[in-house]
C-alpha cells in the first residue's frame, strides 16, 4: 500500500496539493461504470517487454505436466469413482443406455480417448480394485484426458491474472497454489469429471477478461471473437456438471454491471443511445445465453445419437423413451391385459411387489394409534403367489362374454387377492406410519359387493396414457388411484416392524404428481404358455422429437441429483471446506501400505481462506473509514480492488455459498473451483499489499497518453501493464513474499505427495504425522 502523509484525504473541502493536469488522472479514468468487476480501462501505451511473464508462464506449465502425468499408471486398479465414470465410458463405446446425474460433456470426452485407442469397452469398471492389467483396459489414455486438462488450468490461471494487469509475482502466486495444491493434482490424475469442469471454468473467466478488455472496441472481430469463446467455454462448464450455472453467475453480474454503466447517460465516453444500447444487450444475450445453450443441446443430442441400444438406464426412463432403445427387453415382453387376467404388480422404484397375506394390522401402532385391524397389504421383494391380484371390471361380464376384454386408460377395476380370495381396498384410516396418508388393505367379497363397493374402485391412470390406451405388462407403467379419494398407491425404502415381517409399507399418497407413485405389471401367471398374446411381431425401434427426450431426461437428472441425500463415511459439509478438516480415501493396498488420500494443500488452503477473510475486512474497513469522510485509498487502488480483486471473490463466493442450500452428498471435490476463485484472490491482495505510490502512477498513465496521442492521434483506452504501473519502483518486497509463500506452499505439498501418488508407502508414524485436522487416514496403527 502508499506510504506517506499524502495517502490520506480528507473529501470534505480538501484539495490535492498537487495542480490537477489537463488530460485526465490515472485514478479518474474509470470505465463507464464505475462498478466494473475486472481490470479498470487506462490510457494506451506502447507495448513493454513482457519475455518474464512468457518464461514463467513456460516453466510453469512444464511443472504443471510434469506434477500430473507423473506416475500416472498408478495404481494399476479402479480407483474411487472411476467405478462410474470409466463405467460410463464403456457403456457409450457399447452403444449401451446409461443414466446418470451429470451432462454428458465430461463422460463424452473420455468415450472419445477410448475410441482414440481402439478401446471396445468390454470392461465395466465394476468394483474398486479391479486390475486394468488383467483386464486389458487403457486406463493410461482415460487418465491422460483429466491430466491434459489439469495441466492447463495452471496457465490458465497466470494467464488470467496476467491478463488482468497483474504482477509476475502475483501471477506465480495464483498459478503456484492451483500447481503444487494435491487436490488439484489428485483429481485430475483420475478418470473423473473435475478436471474438465474446473478447466472449463478458469477458460470461461480467461475469455471473459478478453473480451472486457475490448469494450472500448465493440463488435470488432476481437469483440465478438472472445464475446462467442466465453459463451463456448460455458456451455462446457454446464455441459459437464449443472454446478457450472455458478459460472454462469459469477460473469452474469459482470455482464450485468457493464450493461448498467452502457445505459448510463452521464458515461464519461458519451452516452449511448438506445438503438445501440440495444445491440449491446442483444449481442450478449446471444453470445453467452443463447450460444452456450444450443451448444448445450448439441452434447445431448451427441449423447442420444450414441446410445441406441437398450441398456441400464431403461429404468429411469419411460416406456415411450425406451421404446427408441433397440434390444429393449421392457417392449419386447411387452403383453395386452385382460380383465380376468391374474397379475404381479411392481414399483417402479423400489421394486417392491405389492403383496397380501392373512395376518393383520395390530390394534395399536408404537406412536399409540389405532388402525383398522384389516388384513395387511404390504411391499415384497421376491416373487410369491402371495403377490399375485385378478383385475376385476367394474361391473361384471356376461358369463358367455367373459374373455378377451382389454383393460384401458382410464379404466375403474377392482384387485382381487387370489390367495385369501379378499378385494384391495383403501379408507380414510391412517397408514402405520404417515398420519396422512391412507392405509390399504383387503376385504371379503360380502363387502366389497355390498358396503364397501366404493372403496374397491380404483382407476388405472397410463402414464403419459393416450386415451382408452390398452394397458400392458413392463411397458404399461401407471399409477393405481382410488376411486372415492383420489389417493395413490405409494411405497418406500423404510420396513414395516416385525409384526409385518420386514415388509414394505404400501399407503395412499394424497400428492398425486409424485413420480415415486408409478408401478409397473411384472407378469402375467395366468397366461397359459400357448397364448397368442405370447407370440411377438418383430418390432421397429421407434422415434420421438428430440426435445421430448432432452426434457424427460432432464427431469429424470434433476429429480435424482435432488434424491441423492444418503450419507456417505466421506461426505462432507460446506463449512468444512476451505479450512480443509476432511478428506476423502480414494484406495488403499494393505499389503504395501499405500494409499490414495484426496486431500489439499493445508497450507496453500487456510492461506487462501484467510486471505478471503482478509479482503473481506479490508472492504468493510474502506466502506467505514469514507462513511467517516477519511479516503484512506487513491482512486485506482480502490477501483482494482473493488473491481478486479473484488470479481475475483464473487467467483469464489458464487461457487462456494450455494452449495449450503443443498441437501444432497456433498464432498470436498465440490470446492475445487472456489479454491482456484481463492488463489486469485491470494495473488491480488499479495499485490495490494505492495501497492505503488498513486502519483506515479498518474505520471505513467500522462506518458502513456501522450505517446499514444503522438502514435495514432487519437485518444484510446487499453490496459497498462503491472511494468509500466510500477516503473522503475522496486519489487524485492513483493518477490520475497511469493518466494516465502511459494516455498512453504511447495513444503506443505511435497509433505503430503505420498498421499496423492499413493506412494511410496507410510509407516506408521508416517501416517500419524500428517494427521493434521485428524483426517481418518488408513495404516494408522
Amino acid at each position: 500500500m502508499s506510504s506517506g502523509g499524502g495517502s490520506l484525504r480528507q473529501r470534505a473541502g480538501q484539495s490535492s496539493k498537487k495542480a490537477p493536469s489537463t488530460a485526465p488522472s490515472a485514478a479518474s479514468t474509470k470505465d463507464d461504470s464505475s462498478n466494473g468487476f475486472l481490470v479498470e480501462p487506462k490510457y494506451a501505451t506502447g507495448p513493454a517487454s513482457e519475455w518474464d511473464y512468457m518464461l514463467a508462464l513456460g516453466v510453469i506449465t512444464t511443472l504443471a505436466f510434469i506434477t500430473r502425468f507423473w506416475g500416472i499408471s498408478h495404481p494399476n486398479e479402479v480407483v474411487f469413482d472411476e467405478v462410474h465414470f470409466g463405467k460410463f465410458a464403456s457403456y457409450y463405446l457399447q452403444r449401451t443406455y446409461f443414466f446418470d446425474v451429470h451432462p454428458p460433456f465430461g463422460k463424452l470426452l473420455f468415450a472419445l480417448m477410448g475410441w482414440f485407442v481402439g478401446y471396445d469397452g468390454h470392461f465395466l469398471f465394476d468394483n474398486i480394485g479391479d486390475s486394468y492389467i488383467d483386464n486389458k483396459v487403457p486406463y493410461v489414455a482415460f487418465r491422460a484426458m483429466p491430466a491434459l486438462l489439469g495441466s492447463l488450468t495452471v496457465p490458465t490461471v497466470f494467464l488470467i491474472m496476467w491478463e488482468s494487469g497483474y504482477t509476475l509475482p502475483a501471477c506465480i502466486v495464483s498459478a503456484g497454489l492451483v500447481l503444487f495444491d494435491n487436490a488439484h493434482i489428485g483429481q485430475t490424475r483420475l478418470i473423473l469429471l473435475d478436471a474438465t469442469l474446473v478447466f472449463a471454468m478458469s477458460v470461461s473467466v480467461l475469455c471473459y477478461v478478453r473480451f472486457y478488455k475490448l469494450r472500448y472496441s465493440p463488435f470488432s472481430r476481437k469483440w465478438w471473437k472472445w464475446l462467442l469463446l466465453t459463451g463456448v467455454a460455458l456451455s462446457c462448464v454446464i455441459s459437464t456438471k449443472y454446478v457450472g450455472t455458478f459460472t454462469f453467475f459469477s460473469i452474469g453480474c459482470c455482464v450485468a454491471i457493464d450493461l448498467w454503466g452502457l445505459l448510463d447517460i452521464n458515461r464519461r465516453q458519451g452516452a449511448l443511445d438506445l438503438p445501440t444500447f440495444g445491440k449491446h444487450f442483444a449481442a450478449r444475450l446471444f453470445g453467452l445465453i443463447v450460444v452456450p445453450f444450443f451448444f448445450y443441446l448439441f452434447w445431448f443430442q451427441v449423447h442420444f445419437s450414441i446410445l441406441s441400444r437398450s441398456g441400464p438406464g431403461d429404468d429411469f426412463m419411460t416406456p415411450e423413451f425406451q421404446e427408441t432403445l433397440s434390444d429393449n427387453i421392457m417392449t419386447m415382453t411387452s403383453n395386452t391385459i385382460d380383465y380376468y387376467d391374474t397379475i404381479a404388480i411392481r414399483h417402479k422404484e423400489t421394486k417392491s411387489y405389492l403383496h397380501s397375506h392373512f395376518d393383520r394390522y395390530p390394534l395399536r401402532y408404537d406412536d399409540g394409534r389405532v388402525s383398522s385391524q384389516g388384513q395387511q397389504v404390504t411391499g415384497y421383494p421376491f416373487n410369491d403367489t402371495n403377490n399375485h391380484w385378478q383385475v376385476i371390471p367394474q361391473r361384471l361380464f356376461s358369463e358367455n362374454d367373459l374373455l378377451g376384454h382389454h383393460v384401458r386408460n382410464g379404466d375403474l377395476v377392482k384387485l382381487r387377492h387370489v390367495v385369501t380370495d379378499s378385494y384391495l381396498l383403501s379408507h380414510d384410516v391412517a397408514s402405520p406410519y404417515y398420519p396422512t396418508n391412507q392405509e390399504f388393505t383387503t376385504v371379503v367379497l360380502e363387502e366389497a359387493d355390498g358396503p364397501r363397493f366404493n372403496d374397491t374402485l380404483f382407476e388405472i391412470r397410463i402414464e403419459q396414457g393416450k386415451e382408452r390406451q390398452e394397458w400392458k405388462t413392463m411397458s404399461g407403467q401407471f399409477k393405481l388411484i382410488h376411486y372415492p379419494t383420489k389417493v395413490a398407491m405409494w411405497t418406500h425404502t423404510k420396513p414395516l416392524p416385525e409384526w409385518a415381517f420386514k415388509q414394505a409399507e404400501i399407503n395412499g399418497n394424497k400428492n398425486v404428481g409424485q413420480s415415486s407413485n408409478v408401478w409397473y405389471v411384472d407378469e402375467i401367471p395366468s397366461l397359459p404358455a400357448d397364448s397368442d398374446r405370447l407370440k411377438k411381431e418383430p418390432r421397429k425401434v421407434k422415434s420421438i422429437p428430440f426435445l421430448k427426450k432432452y426434457f424427460e431426461l432432464q427431469r429424470a437428472m434433476f429429480y435424482h441429483n435432488n434424491a441423492l441425500t444418503s450419507s456417505h463415511p466421506y461426505s462432507s459439509h460446506p463449512i468444512q471446506w476451505p479450512f480443509l478438516l476432511r478428506g476423502v480415501s480414494f484406495w488403499t493396498q494393505n499389503d504395501t501400505r499405500r494409499q490414495i488420500y484426496f486431500l489439499g494443500n493445508p497450507i496453500g488452503w487456510w492461506l487462501t481462506s484467510s486471505l478471503l477473510a482478509v479482503f473481506a475486512g479490508i472492504i468493510g474497513a474502506d466502506q467505514l473509514s469514507l462513511r467517516r469522510g477519511v479516503d484512506a485509498l487513491d482512486g485506482r487502488t480502490r477501483s482494482r480492488l473493488y473491481n478486479s480483486t473484488g470479481f475475483f471473490f464473487l467467483t469464489w463466493a458464487a461457487h462456494y455459498l450455494p452449495f449450503y442450500l443443498m441437501g444432497r452428498q456433498l464432498f470436498l471435490h465440490h470446492y475445487l473451483p472456489a479454491h482456484l476463485a481463492s488463489s486469485m484472490v491470494t495473488g491480488a491482495l499479495l499485490e495490494f499489499v505492495f501497492n505503488l505510490d498513486p502519483e506515479g502512477v498518474e505520471e505513467v498513465a500522462q506518458a502513456s497518453l501522450e505517446k499514444s496521442s503522438k502514435k495514432k492521434g487519437t485518444q484510446q483506452r487499453s490496459t497498462i501493464t503491472a511494468k509500466e504501473r510500477y516503473g522503475t519502483q522496486s519489487m524485492l518486497p513483493l518477490w520475497a513474499a511469493a518466494g516465502v509463500i511459494l516455498l512453504v506452499v511447495i513444503g506443505g505439498w511435497y509433505f503430503f505427495l505420498p498421499l496423492t501418488y499413493g506412494k511410496p508407502g507410510l509407516d506408521v508414524a508416517g501416517v500419524n504425522a500428517r494427521k493434521w485436522m485428524g483426517y481418518d487416514l488408513h495404516f494408522a496403527k
